[in-house]
């Protein structure tokens, strides 16, 4: 008889926890080894995670709803069929409701602490002796004053824990709380609260530390519905936010004539999806066109860390995926080594996979630049916000006919039909002053407007 232990997956360097969002089997499932057993949600990625080894399923420790740290032990597989016949009477998975009304203790101590961590003594939060280092390369998911494991699960307290500091003006990054690795739970913060001392604040030019970010709490009404946002959500949530309050936003717009690769595509399109076998969509032309204009305008590349600005040299392109539960974006590694065929094949196989949840944390993860393309929807023009830590963010509108006023043979004007779209860049004023971002459009606009029928 034995038991193997399934563990919560530490999905990326950077994420130090997951929230089982779905069990894919119940208590007393046989299952196969590499069978995805549960779904899990994480800062990154929705993903299911396979079973490390065939048998049946003995105990769910860890219920849907509940987030709790990497290598936490989440079930146990027992490759004794007879003997988890007996621990699958004993052992029911806990119900939704418990799990969302789980103590954030209880969340921490189902977590086996990693070795070296030190979790603090159980009289509540204290504040920590060294101040956050400030303005990290790494987008809204860097944790301050270091990237070890303890200070990256420490500051990823619960949802809840986060909208109490920040109604506070508390910074969770500078209290050492009682949960695993001095994760700061709701116990901690009430205590720090109530013992009165000056609240370690997190100012920002837009939302000075202890200014409620979202107004007053609304309450409902009789007949309305209520339910919880889910994790993907709330990290979607918390990531715009915080990129309007890091970045000086500012977008501009600009027309594109695609009758040219409109005309391309008509001749050449059923060629290139017998070779290939996917479709020839308009995106690989507008990703190649980018990344030129990207390497003509190196600042639109870049991150800002603190005062300083990193020029990226690579082309990392990120194509935003609507999903029908929120939005990934899968990011093309190396964009500027593919061709138009590669490019489609990447494109198509990370919108695939996202829709089907089988991602990995890499593969949207070291972005550079992003593109977003409500224009499927019908949208003729928008101001994304910017994915941080890039600069820039490139949306793109529907693609239509539409009549244009044009230059004749002899000078005179004459109204034709062309094929055309608004393109509009969202980007940080803090480093890209807007002759600059127009440029770059303008860069992109030319490349589109011109680009050559060889080469593919």
């Amino acid at each position: 008889m034995a038991r193997v232990d399934v563990i919560m997956p530490q999905m990326g360097e950077s994420i130090a926890e997951g929230t089982v969002s779905r069990w894919l089997k119940k208590v007393g499932d046989a299952v196969k080894r590499d069978e995805p057993i549960f779904e899990i949600s994480t800062d990154k990625v929705d993903a299911e995670i396979p079973s490390p080894s065939a048998g049946i399923l003995a105990e769910i420790l860890i219920g849907e709803g509940q987030t709790v740290a990497v290598q936490t032990i989440v079930a146990r597989i027992e490759t004794d069929a007879s003997a988890a016949a007996t621990a699958s009477a004993s052992a029911p998975a806990p119900s939704a409701a418990a799990a969302k009304g789980a103590p954030e203790q209880a969340r921490a101590s189902a977590a086996s602490t990693p070795p070296g961590a030190g979790a603090a003594p159980s009289g509540g939060a204290t504040r920590t002796t060294s101040a956050p280092a400030g303005g990290g390369g790494d987008g809204p998911r860097s944790t301050p004053g270091g990237n070890s494991f303890e200070e990256r699960i420490r500051t990823k307290s619960s949802p809840l824990v986060r909208r109490m500091a920040a109604e506070q003006g508390i910074d969770i990054a500078a209290l050492q709380g009682s949960g695993i690795a001095g994760r700061v739970t709701k116990k901690d913060l009430v205590a720090f609260v109530e013992s009165g001392a000056a609240p370690a604040t997190r100012g920002s030019m837009h939302a000075p530390g202890g200014a409620e970010s979202h107004g007053p709490m609304p309450e409902p009404w009789p007949g309305d519905k209520v339910e919880p946002m889910s994790v993907m959500r709330q990290r979607i949530s918390e990531h715009m936010v915080q990129s309007r309050r890091t970045s000086a936003h500012v977008t501009s717009f600009m027309e594109i004539d695609f009758t040219r690769i409109a005309r391309m595509r008509a001749k050449h399109r059923v060629a290139f999806e017998q070779a290939n076998g996917v479709k020839l969509t308009y995106m690989p032309f507008i990703i190649k066109s980018v990344v030129l204009a990207l390497k003509e305008f190196p600042v639109m590349n870049s991150s800002v860390a603190g005062n300083k600005v990193i020029y990226r040299k690579q082309y990392n392109i990120g194509v935003a995926v609507a999903l029908d539960w929120g939005l990934l974006v899968p990011v093309i590694k190396k964009a500027d080594e593919l061709s138009l065929s590669g490019l489609t094949k990447a494109m198509n196989d990370l919108a695939a996979r996202a829709r089907a949840k089988k991602l990995n944390p890499a593969e949207v993860q070291d972005g550079t630049f992003t593109i977003t393309n409500p224009g499927v929807f019908g949208s003729l023009m928008g101001t994304p916000i910017i994915s941080q830590p890039q600069v820039a963010i490139l949306g793109v509108g529907t693609i239509e006919k539409r009549p244009k006023v044009l230059t004749g043979a002899d000078g005179e004007d004459v109204i034709a039909i062309r094929t055309c779209a608004y393109f509009s860049i969202s980007f940080d004023h803090r480093i890209i002053d807007g002759a600059v971002a127009d440029q770059f459009l303008a860069a992109v606009k030319k490349s589109i407007e011109s680009f050559p029928e060889t080469g593919w």
